[in-house]
C-alpha cells in the first residue's frame, strides 16, 4: 500500500523542479495527480510519466486557475489534496527594484497560492477532508539579501497558511514546506558560477545542497495521515543553512578555532 493511495492531488509548477518532484512521488505512493503549470509542454510531459492528467494554467490568472482545478476535480472525480509550488525569484535591491517586478513576485507567489487555494477549497470541504501543503521559503522569516519582492510575497504565503489552517480545521489541514537552497531548473544559475555558493555550504551544518526529491519527501509526510495531528506549521528544509546568524557565527568559529588552538586566549577569558 502506498502513503497516498486513493488520493486524489493537485501539484501547481507541477511541470518541473519541486513541482515535478512531488508529482512523481504522489504518483509512486498511490495518489492520482493533477498537473498544473503554465507551460503546457513540461505539464504534458509529466502526467504522461506518472500516469497524471495536465491542466496548463498560469496561477497569476484566478480565472485560469479556477477553470483548471475545476478541470482536474472533475477528471479526478474530487480533490483530496493541494500542493501549491508554483513560484519564482529575482534579485535586486528594494530602491533599484522596478515595482512591475515587484508585483510579478507577489502575483507569482503570493497570490498564485491565494488563487490554488481559493478554487481547490470547495472540492476539498465537498469531499470533507483534504491537506494543503504551500511552499514558502526560508526567505518568508529571514528576508535575504536582494530579494526583499520574493521575501515578503513568501512570508505572505507563510501567514496565508497559518490563517487558513486556522479557518478550516479539523476537516483540512494546511501546511507550510519552506526549502533552502534547493537545486533546481529555477536555482541552477547560481550553482554554475564556480564557488559562487561555498559560503552557503559552510554556513549549512549539512554541508551541501538540497534536493527536488528531499523536500518532496517532506511535502509527502504533510499531505499523507502520517501528518495527521499537524497543521499550521512551516517546515524548514534547509540543512540547517537558517540556524546561523549573519556575522556573528563566522566571527565566532574563528573565536572556538582559537580557543581550541590556545586555551587561555582572551575570547576564553571570563
Amino acid at each position: 500500500m502506498g502513503l497516498l493511495d486513493g488520493e486524489r492531488a493537485l501539484v501547481t509548477g507541477g511541470g518541473s523542479g519541486i513541482g515535478r518532484a512531488v508529482c512523481e512521488r504522489f504518483a509512486a505512493e498511490g495518489a492520482a495527480v493533477a498537473v498544473l503549470d503554465r507551460d503546457v509542454e513540461t505539464a504534458t510531459a509529466v502526467a504522461a510519466a506518472i500516469g497524471g492528467i495536465a491542466q496548463p494554467a498560469d496561477v497569476r490568472d484566478h480565472r485560469a486557475v479556477t477553470a483548471a482545478t475545476d478541470a482536474a476535480a472533475a477528471a479526478l472525480g474530487g480533490l483530496s489534496i493541494l500542493v501549491t509550488n508554483a513560484g519564482a525569484s529575482g534579485l535586486s535591491l528594494l530602491h533599484e527594484t522596478d515595482p512591475a517586478w515587484f508585483e510579478r513576485m507577489v502575483q507569482i507567489n503570493l497570490l498564485g497560492t491565494f488563487h490554488a487555494m481559493h478554487a481547490a477549497l470547495p472540492h476539498l470541504l465537498a469531499g470533507g477532508r483534504g491537506a494543503i501543503v504551500t511552499n514558502g521559503s526560508g526567505s518568508a522569516t529571514r528576508p535575504t539579501y536582494g530579494e526583499l519582492a520574493y521575501s515578503s510575497a513568501k512570508a505572505g504565503v507563510v501567514a496565508l497558511t497559518r490563517g487558513a489552517a486556522q479557518e478550516y480545521g479539523p476537516a483540512i489541514r494546511v501546511n507550510c514546506v519552506s526549502p533552502g537552497i534547493i537545486r533546481t531548473p529555477m536555482s541552477e544559475p547560481m550553482f554554475q558560477l564556480d564557488g559562487a555558493l561555498d559560503p552557503a555550504w559552510e554556513a549549512t551544518p549539512l554541508g551541501r545542497p538540497g534536493t527536488a526529491e528531499e523536500v518532496a519527501d517532506v511535502i509527502l509526510f504533510l499531505a499523507s495521515e502520517q501528518s495527521r495531528y499537524i497543521t499550521g506549521q512551516d517546515i524548514v528544509v534547509d540543512g540547517g543553512l537558517g540556524l546561523g546568524q549573519a556575522g556573528i557565527t563566522t566571527t565566532l568559529r574563528g573565536f572556538v578555532d582559537l580557543l581550541r588552538r590556545d586555551p587561555a586566549a582572551p575570547p576564553g577569558q571570563a
